[in-house]
């Protein structure tokens, strides 16, 4: 169970690259990605697995509270990417707050991953 734990960390990590890498590339003229909203889908299947697989873990002692939170967070980063690369392929102007929406509440998740003890 360790090693396709760290498989599924490793594939989680590359979804929040590919959301926060793109809006940082874009941060001059906001907008959303495709493959923003790819990354946060990645984040949340992957995010998901891994709590499936936490209580198998030996020594576990998951923090459902934090997951949760994480998890709420990552369900409004898809949305946001959805609707804003939905825009995109119609040609629709996206907002400045809906793109450093996308990116930012990405940045708040890592920085509760990584923070939050």
């Amino acid at each position: 169970m360790s090693i396709l734990f760290s498989i599924l960390v490793f594939v989680h990590i590359v979804g929040a690259a590919m959301i926060v890498g793109y809006w940082i590339a874009t941060i001059k003229e906001p907008t959303v990605h495709p493959r923003q909203r790819d990354g946060a889908f990645l984040q949340l299947l992957t995010g998901i697995a891994m709590m499936g697989v936490i209580p198998m873990m030996p020594d576990a002692d998951p923090n459902y509270f934090k997951l949760g939170i994480k998890f709420a967070i990552a369900v409004a980063v898809a949305v946001l990417a959805v609707i804003g690369s939905r825009k995109v392929k119609n040609g629709q102007a996206v907002s400045t707050g809906l793109a450093h929406s996308v990116g930012g509440l990405a940045l708040v998740n890592i920085a509760i991953a990584t923070l939050w003890n």
